[in-house]
């Protein structure tokens, strides 16, 4: 008995539009559900090394819900690349700065470290309110 081994072709996949309101959600788990429906890993016909997950439109990222005291304590580090450089924030001042940066960061960590999380982190929309340009796609909501 052979059994054949069926991968989608690139370019051919279907990718429909999802919603996902981050308003009370934990930061941690809305990334990883995020991340699952960014690789296409809840559909059956996933292939590792294509894109074919979905569209992802996230709103109300300024309400994203920090556990503990993790807006307060949890520092985002960056570095300019000149000495003295490093900057750090609280992930509090993250959220209300830019509520974009900090769910795509944790996002990007979830992706499979190659070229493709590049492309899938493309088909990620963030918004800091519940307005969103993305109406006439008619996405559907993506359960957490």
């Amino acid at each position: 008995m052979r059994r054949e081994t069926t991968y989608l072709m690139p370019g051919r996949a279907s990718k429909p539009w999802r919603i996902v309101d981050a308003e009370g959600q934990p930061l941690g788990r809305l990334a990883a559900e995020i991340a699952i429906a960014l690789m296409g890993k809840n559909r059956p016909e996933y292939t590792p090394f294509v894109d074919c997950g979905d569209n992802v439109v996230v709103i109300n990222a300024k309400k994203v819900e920090l556990k503990g005291n993790k807006a307060q304590t949890r520092l985002k580090m960056r570095y300019s690349g000149y000495p003295g450089g490093l900057k750090a924030e609280t992930y509090g001042q993250v959220r209300e700065k830019q509520p974009d940066r900090l769910i795509s960061d944790a996002v990007r960590r979830m992706l499979p470290k190659n070229r493709l999380s590049r492309v899938m982190l493309s088909n990620l929309k963030i918004y800091a309110d519940a307005t969103h340009p993305h109406e006439d796609k008619k996405p559907t909501k993506l359960e957490i």
